[in-house]
Parts: structure tokens; C-alpha cells; sequence
């Protein structure tokens, strides 16, 4: 027989009777911790051979067995399940079996056993391997506090009871792939020191792993939740892994942290109601899941994606920090998805963002082939937004403090001519599509973008994929309306001086004369929104008319009537005709003081559409003509500016 492990030293004596072999009065007053084999008074790793057979011997398939804090080397433990292999199935068959503080070394092979009994492993010590595949337990499976040094091997195991691994320690590879558990599962505090794998398990009961620690990869693809799911206060240090998997019951995972990615990609909650909060420091994939019913989620995390994501009832998405991103996601309900203000808070306790370093806004970053009739965004940041083959985009509502991409800053050239951008909100598409247009070098992903240039898209370099300016004026005109519904007037006129700037750089969907109307409409008043920019053209105007008045059109002197009378021969009645003179200009002195305050009060009259009872010339009539009909206009363009600028 080989060597016996030593027995964990201790100073606290067990509560059943044990063998105390090796005691030492110094060192290790209680020796070994096994209990007594019936009828004898040492443990089963100590009787002597003779003893042994003998107890070995009287066993048959089915017995309760009872070998707490006994030492199992391999041999001897395989001594003792040959001893109660059932002949038929060729599988040790176990009736109560209570294992607890025991300590095996070596590996452990239980694999294909049955356990028809309750079986104990509380705080029993694995220095090898545990082999638990296929086993069957039909009571209770206790491994509370067990400590597994090398891999736990319990693939495809069923636990008819409860199965409880409270506070186990797997320092090895935990393996529970495809095993079934029809009672509770209790990990609770339990750590896992390299990869845990649960892919395929069956949770009929509730599944209790709050407070657990994965260190390795978590593996929970295609498992089945049918009982309540508690992950709260888990940690999860490595990969957690949910592909796929269903849940049918209530699922927690309050105060549950990622330090890695946390991914849900295709699973399904079917009847969860809250979700979270939780934080992750990379990202939660939850694309392609489904929330069955109505939900509130609340995540800080660097990354949310939630692409093709089905929501099937109402749903409120709370964010930190993270970018966003709604590509394709279905909307069967109403979906918020809003920044929250604050750290979540759970009870009394706040979440711990320490492992977030990304700044505190949340960006959403797509929500294209979105039916947005749905969908509502409060305090987002929509800069790289993309809404290019999003659905219903005038009905999407945009609340609180919505933010977008500005116009770059400072001045730029084009060819010689130097220019400068208006500043409004823009569209993510219409940075792309100009960036594109303008031959600006590509940005490497992750680098933030310069202020002073527009910003690249993610097919920049291709213009078949990226949106052309007719694409773009319709976004801008749907979003438009929403703006308008919302009462958001200075958001919505952004908007449309972005409709309009898009058909006038169309050159597929806009017709040339039209697109002249926009030039001009651009240039006299930014397209009516713009009151500077018609104030100064007035100002041009008014000046211009002056100027042109007192050089043309008022006359040096105000025309006197004159009187002429012929008296016919022979008769004495006289005739008198009277005409005025044309009013003629002046030969020098034009640019006079007093002809200044004439052109002016013409001028001004024009500006309000009247008529300044002046005597003018005829060039003079055709200007203050001319004057009448631009200057009210301008005025008309920056009253209109204004208005659209400060109404709500």
C-alpha cells in the first residue's frame, strides 16, 4: 500500500469519535481525524490488513458508509468502491455515504457511481483529480467548503437533491458541463481558480452562486435556468460566458462584476424583471437575447452591445459610461435607454465603479435597421451615432440632454478662399460622408477624433459603402420632425439646415435649378436660420440702396410747376397747361449730408415696405423698387432666424 497522506494538523478534536493515529502531543495533539470503522477503533486507513478485508468484505452495493476525516490514498479508495460495485451495472453503488474532512490523495474516482443516499464531502480535501462523471446522486451531494486541488470532474453528473458547494475551493478546472440539477445548486462564495464550465447544465432548481469567484473563464453557454438565477455579488475576473443560454425564471446579478468581457450572446430571459446592476470593466454583449418579459436593466460598463437584441415587452435600459450600441435590435415595446445620473445603488450600497476608467457619459453609437418608433434616448451622447436604415427615425424621442457631433472649429481653406464652418449639431453620416468627400486621412480606430477636422466612418476609403448626401438629408429630415414633436425648436432647425446642405450637395437626387435656389437660400440667410448672416446682407443692401440713390436717384432740386398760356388770334380767351419737370440729377454734389438723410428715410422706408413720398428720379423710382422687395425680405429671413433660434 502506498504511503498515507499526513493528516491536516489541527487543535480541534472532531466531533465524532477519531483515530488519532499519529498524535503527537506538540506537533498535532489530535492526529489522525478519521473515524472509527465499526466495532474498531482506528479509521479504515488504519486498520490493519486483516481488519480491513474483513470490513471490506461485509460491504455490499447499496451500504451507508461512514469514513469522515479519513486519509484515502488511490488504492485504498478503490478498495473500498470495489468493494460496493453493483455486479449488474458494474458501478460502485453508494447508499448514505458521508465523506466529510475527508482527505483523498491522489485521484479521486467516483466517475459513474450512484449515490442513493444523501452523499457528504463537506471540507473533504481532492490533492489529485476528483472524478464525479456521471455520477448519481439521489439525495443531497454536500461538498460545502471542499477544497479540490487538482481538475473537479463533474460532467454530465445528476444531482436529484440539492447540490451544495458553498465556499469549495476549485483550484483545478471545474467541469460541470452538461450535468443536471433538479434540486437547488447552492456555489455560494465559492472560488474558481481556473476554468469553470457549466455549458449544457440543467438548473431545475435555483441556481445560488452569489458572492462566487471566477477566476478563469466562466463557461455558462447553452445552460438551462428553469428557478430563480442568483449571481449577486459574483466576481468574474476572466471571460464570463452565457452564450446562448435560457432562462426561465427571475435572474439577479446585482453588484455582479466583470473584469472581462461578460457575454449573453443569444440567451434568453424570459421571465426577468430586474437585471443588474452590474458593472464591467469591457464588455456586455447581450446581441441576439431576448427579454421575454418587462425588464429593467442596469449596467456600467465600457462596451454594451446590444445588436439584434429582442425586446418582446417594455424594457429600461440604465447605462454608465458605456458606448452603445442598438444595431438591428428589435423593439416589440416601448425601450428606454437612458444615462443614469449616478452610481447604481442596490439597498444601501453603492456599486463599485473603480474598475471603469472611460469618461462619464454614455454614447450611444448605432441604431441602424431599428424600428425607432419604439425607442427612446434621454442624455445620450448621439456623436458617432449611426442612423443610416434605422426605421421610423420621426417617431424616435430624443430627451434631456441630447448631444451631437459639432462642425469642426477654427478656419479652413478651400483652394485659396478661406472658410469657415457654421457651428450646429450634426450627423455621424453626414462627418463620414464629408470626410470621405474632403480626401481626409484615415484615423485610427481609438484615437479620438481632431475638432478641427470631420470625423471618419467606419468604410472610410469606400464610398460605395458610406452614406451619400441624399441618404443623409433624409435622416436629417426624419429626425427633424422628431426634434419638432419633442418642442426642441433650435434642435430641429440644426436639423434642417443640415436637410438642406445635403440637397444641396446632391448631385444624383436634387435638380440643378433647385439646387441653385439653395445657394442662394445658403448664402442671403444660412436657409432662413441664420439672422447674422441676413442682417449683414440687409445692412449690404441698405447700403447699396443709399449709395445708389444718392448717386442716381435723387434729384438736384425739387421740379417746379411751371405755367404757359397762348392767346388766340382774334379772341380774347387765354388757355393755360401746366406740367411738372422730370426731376434730373444733380451735376456735382451728390454725396451730400442732406442728400444722405433723403437717401436714408427712402431707405429705410423700403426696409418696412413703405413708400417715402420722395421726389425722385427715374432710376431713383427703379431702385427704391428694387429696394421695397429685397430689403423686407432680408428683414423677413432674420426675423424668421431669431424666431426658430429662441421659440419652444
Amino acid at each position: 500500500m502506498s504511503t498515507l497522506p499526513p493528516p491536516t494538523p489541527s487543535t480541534e478534536a472532531p466531533s465524532w469519535p477519531h483515530c488519532a493515529h499519529g498524535a503527537d502531543p506538540v506537533t498535532d495533539p489530535v492526529g489522525c481525524r478519521g473515524i472509527h470503522v465499526p466495532g474498531h477503533t482506528a479509521c479504515l486507513a488504519h486498520l490493519n490488513d486483516t481488519d480491513r478485508t474483513a470490513y471490506l468484505t461485509g460491504l455490499a452495493p447499496g451500504a451507508d458508509i461512514d469514513h469522515r476525516g479519513t486519509p484515502f490514498t488511490e488504492i485504498l479508495l478503490d478498495q473500498l468502491l470495489t468493494a460496493l460495485t453493483d455486479l449488474t451495472t458494474h458501478h460502485p453503488h453508494l447508499g448514505d455515504a458521508e465523506f466529510d474532512g475527508a482527505q483523498f490523495s491522489g485521484d479521486a474516482e467516483f466517475g459513474s457511481a450512484r449515490f442513493s443516499g444523501d452523499a457528504r464531502f463537506d471540507g473533504a480535501q481532492f490533492s489529485g483529480a476528483a472524478q464525479f462523471d456521471r455520477a448519481q446522486f439521489s439525495g443531497d451531494a454536500q461538498f460545502d467548503r471542499a477544497q479540490f486541488s487538482g481538475d473537479a470532474q463533474f460532467g454530465k453528473a445528476q444531482f436529484s437533491g440539492d447540490a451544495q458547494f458553498d465556499r469549495a475551493q476549485f483550484s483545478g478546472a471545474a467541469r460541470f458541463g452538461s450535468a443536471q440539477f433538479s434540486g437547488a445548486a447552492e456555489f455560494g462564495r465559492a472560488r474558481f481558480s481556473r476554468d469553470a464550465r457549466f455549458d449544457r447544465a440543467q438548473f431545475s432548481g435555483a441556481a445560488m452562486f452569489g458572492g462566487a469567484r471566477f477566476v478563469g473563464i466562466a463557461w455558462f453557454g447553452r445552460a438551462q435556468f428553469s428557478g430563480i438565477a442568483r449571481f449577486s455579488g459574483a466576481r468574474f475576473v476572466g471571460i464570463a460566458w452565457f452564450g446562448r443560454a435560457q432562462f426561465s425564471g427571475v435572474t439577479r446579478f446585482e453588484e455582479a462584476q466583470f473584469s472581462g468581457n461578460a457575454v449573453f450572446r443569444g440567451a434568453q430571459f424570459l421571465a426577468s424583471d430586474w437585471w443588474g446592476p452590474l458593472v464591467c470593466k469591457e464588455r456586455v454583449d447581450l446581441s441576439g437575447a431576448v427579454f421575454g418579459a418587462p425588464v429593467t436593466l442596469e449596467i456600467a460598463a465600457d462596451r454594451v452591445s446590444c445588436g439584434r437584441t429582442r425586446w418582446e415587452s417594455t424594457a429600461t435600459v440604465r447605462v454608465r459610461r458605456a458606448e452603445v450600441n442598438l444595431g438591428y435590435a428589435v423593439l416589440a415595446a416601448p425601450v428606454a435607454v437612458t444615462a443614469h445620473p449616478a452610481p447604481f445603488t442596490f439597498g444601501t450600497a453603492v456599486l463599485d465603479e473603480s474598475l471603469l476608467t472611460g469618461p462619464d457619459r454614455v454614447r450611444v453609437t448605432s441604431v441602424q435597421g431599428v424600428d425607432a418608433a419604439h425607442l427612446v434616448l434621454t442624455d445620450t451622447d448621439l456623436s458617432d451615432c449611426l442612423f443610416s436604415g434605422a426605421f421610423h427615425l420621426d417617431q424616435v424621442r430624443l430627451e434631456g440632454r441630447t448631444t451631437l457631433a459639432p462642425t469642426p472649429t477654427g478656419f479652413h481653406r478651400r483652394g485659396i478662399a478661406p472658410i469657415h464652418w457654421t457651428r450646429r449639431r450634426t450627423l455621424a453620416e453626414e462627418h463620414h460622408w464629408r470626410a470621405q468627400n474632403a480626401g481626409q486621412p484615415l484615423v485610427p480606430a481609438g484615437v479620438p477624433p481632431e475638432p478641427c477636422r470631420w470625423r471618419n466612418g467606419p468604410d472610410h476609403g469606400d464610398p460605395a459603402r458610406t452614406p451619400d448626401p441624399d441618404d443623409v438629408a433624409a435622416l436629417y429630415r426624419q429626425l427633424r420632425k422628431a426634434f419638432e414633436d419633442g418642442k426642441n425648436e433650435p434642435g430641429a432647425a440644426d436639423f434642417y439646415y443640415g436637410e438642406c446642405e445635403m440637397r444641396r450637395h446632391d448631385r444624383t437626387g436634387t435638380p440643378k435649378t433647385e439646387r441653385r435656389l439653395l445657394w442662394a437660400y445658403w448664402a442671403l440667410s444660412g436657409y432662413g436660420l441664420r439672422a447674422s448672416r441676413a442682417l449683414g446682407w440687409l445692412a449690404a443692401a441698405m447700403l447699396t440702396t443709399i449709395l445708389l440713390l444718392m448717386a442716381f436717384g435723387l434729384p438736384a432740386s425739387s421740379p417746379k410747376q411751371e405755367a404757359t398760356g397762348t392767346v388766340p388770334a382774334g379772341g380774347g380767351k387765354v388757355t393755360f397747361v401746366i406740367d411738372k419737370q422730370d426731376p434730373k440729377n444733380p451735376v456735382k454734389d451728390r454725396f451730400t449730408a442732406k442728400r444722405f438723410d433723403k437717401a436714408l428715410s427712402v431707405t429705410l422706408n423700403s426696409v418696412v415696405f413703405r413708400s417715402s413720398g420722395q421726389d425722385l428720379t427715374t432710376a431713383g423710382t427703379y431702385i427704391e423698387m428694387t429696394s421695397r422687395i429685397l430689403e423686407p425680405a432680408l428683414l423677413a429671413l432674420a426675423v424668421l432666424a431669431i424666431r426658430g433660434r429662441i421659440k419652444r
